[in-house]
């Protein structure tokens, strides 16, 4: 459920933040291609529409009229002035007036009134804005040369006669239309041509008469510029085509500007999602390509290699801790550092078993066919010729053959202890059992042997009944196997002593003899299944299954077997059973 949570909400959020990262540069994108094309077409149809764009961006600051730069460097640019006019008809704020000194100071009324009805300022052309952005409204006046409508009125007064073209003329302005690129028009009220001076490849494309406006105030959208000239007394307008360089084509300003830049905007963001995409992928793939190593390691049972040491310098630093981005699967990497430490030691175990698999089986297979080799000769003599042995060789015989035959049913027997302990929760039946008398006459069993006289039992336990849930029959056998090996193994003569008691919730039985001991290799391997141990010297003398029948059953009810030896000092075995 951690991982789960954490790795939601870390998707979650990445994918929010990469989202988020995407939107914002696409609206700074936006942002700067509006403001790009805004200037572009202030920049076209400048001066028309500026004024007022330029005296809603003004600011008063400290008493003082204050306009951004932008604005000073393109009117300079444009070769172009402006005056801010106050109230009172003084010049306030002034841009790029240096160049033109002839521009006054201050303005009268019919001053003003006289460039607001004729747009002309001398020889400037001039487009004004009044603005009431403050206390006191102002008067916004930008100006600019005209050297071609300056040209063309020359023209006029130098050629014309009753608003025509003098015919001894044609030839000389013709000329001078041709080194210009100019072409030129004479129109009468009724808007028909009556007059075409110039190269006839620069001719007017049909236009219509709003169109002539449009041309003079927005030029860069069209493929040529125009100026004109109208003669009051005849009615006649004189107007002067000329070409943009290289005979550009009419334009459609949203078309040829909007678009190309729409797509590199569209090709940006397309390569930016790919790069966050490809990055995203890489980062969260990459964790998934080793665990896929890992799997194919792991299937060719290399569980001690499962992590080679270029896998771990890219999950760990040198210090040891885990890198930032493999954080996000931490626990599924400990899980897999535990999954395969788990795997090599059921890997070892496996093997090891294995091999005591084997050893038992050739230990049983060499003590089987022990006392097999020995039935079958006798077997033999008896059969070949019986009269020639006497009575007591043939009693000597059949004792061999029937001692041999007994400890080959005690072997099988034990095989099927064995077996049935590991299905030790469907053969036990634990009920309420008092565990002093049943060690007590268990040590009891042993004393009242007349075989055992050589041997001296001691018992020491609890007075009051020690009860425990437990299988009488199964540690009946428990104890049988504990005092029996310590006769087969210990010769006459040595003291076998027995204790009882209860710690806590557990009663502890301690069976303590000062035989022989064991050595080390002795203690290491008694648990394990078919081992008689270095002490025991006839090689019939017990099944080697004992001690390993002994640990199964502690086990199976809950208990713990412990061993402790020296050479020459004896052997005591603990068990420690929950009561």
């Amino acid at each position: 459920m951690k991982i789960q949570q954490r790795m939601a909400f870390h998707f979650t959020y990445q994918l929010i933040f990469y989202a988020l990262a995407i939107v914002t540069i696409a609206l700074a994108a936006c942002i700067m291609f509006f403001q790009n094309m805004t200037s572009n077409e202030i920049r076209r149809n400048f001066p028309v529409g500026v004024l007022e764009q330029i005296a809603q961006e003004a600011q008063y600051k400290d008493g003082k009229l204050h306009i951004f730069s932008q604005w000073n460097k393109l009117i300079e640019e444009k070769g172009m002035w402006l005056q801010v006019v106050s109230a009172e008809g003084d010049v306030v704020y002034s841009i790029n007036t240096t160049p033109y000194p002839a521009l006054p100071a201050s303005y009268s009324t019919a001053e003003l009134l006289d460039i607001q009805e004729t747009r002309r300022l001398g020889s400037y052309a001039v487009q004004t804005q009044l603005n009431f952005s403050f206390q006191d409204p102002l008067l916004y006046v930008l100006g600019y040369p005209t050297p071609d409508l300056d040209q063309l009125t020359a023209w006029f007064n130098a050629y014309g006669q009753q608003g025509m073209v003098r015919s001894e003329a044609i030839p000389l302005l013709e000329q001078q239309l041709r080194e210009a690129g100019s072409y030129l028009q004479v129109i009468d009220s009724d808007s028909h041509t009556v007059q075409d001076i110039g190269d006839q490849k620069h001719a007017a494309k049909g236009y219509r008469p709003l169109d002539i406006l449009a041309i003079q105030q927005s030029p860069d959208n069209y493929d040529a510029g125009i100026v004109a000239h109208r003669d009051e007394q005849s009615g006649m307008t004189w107007i002067v085509y000329t070409p943009h360089a290289a005979g550009l084509p009419l334009k459609h300003p949203v078309l040829e500007n909007v678009t190309p830049r729409l797509i590199w905007i569209a090709v940006l963001i397309l390569i930016l999602a790919l790069s966050v995409s490809i990055w995203h992928g890489y980062r969260f793939g990459r964790p998934l390509i080793l665990f896929a190593g890992w799997f194919e390691r792991m299937g060719q049972g290399q569980y001690d290699e499962v992590l080679t040491a270029k896998d771990k310098r890219k999950i760990f630093r040198r210090n040891g801790t885990m890198r930032t981005r493999n954080r996000l699967y931490q626990e599924v990497i400990q899980a897999f550092y535990q999954m395969t430490h788990q795997l090599a030691q059921i890997e070892r175990d496996r093997k090891r078993l294995e091999k005591e698999q084997a050893e038992w089986m050739s230990g049983i297979s060499h003590d089987l066919r022990t006392p097999l080799a020995t039935i079958q000769g006798y077997g033999y003599m008896l059969e070949k010729l019986p009269e020639q042995w006497s009575q007591e060789e043939m009693r000597i015989m059949g004792a061999t053959i029937r001692e041999k035959g007994d400890y080959m049913l005690e072997l099988i027997s034990d095989f099927s202890l064995i077996h049935q302990l590991k299905q030790s929760d469907s053969i036990m039946v634990r009920r309420e059992t008092d565990l002093a008398e049943l060690v007590r006459s268990s040590v009891l069993k042993y004393v009242n042997d007349a075989t055992m006289s050589d041997y001296l039992f001691h018992y020491t336990g609890e007075e009051d009944s020690l009860l425990i849930q437990a299988d009488a029959t199964w540690l009946q056998r428990l104890m049988d196997n504990l005092l029996s090996n310590a006769v087969k193994h210990n010769p006459p003569g040595i003291t076998i002593s027995v204790t009882l008691t209860r710690v806590n919730d557990q009663a502890c039985i301690r069976v303590l003899d000062n035989g022989k001991g064991m050595d080390e290799e002795t203690l290491h391997h008694l648990f394990n299944r078919y081992y008689r141990g270095t002490n025991t010297e006839e090689s019939t003398d017990g099944s080697g299954l004992g001690m390993s029948i002994a640990k199964t059953i502690v086990e199976a009810h809950g208990g713990e077997i412990k061993v402790q030896s020296t050479t020459g000092r004896g052997t005591e075995f603990e068990i420690v059973l929950p009561c």
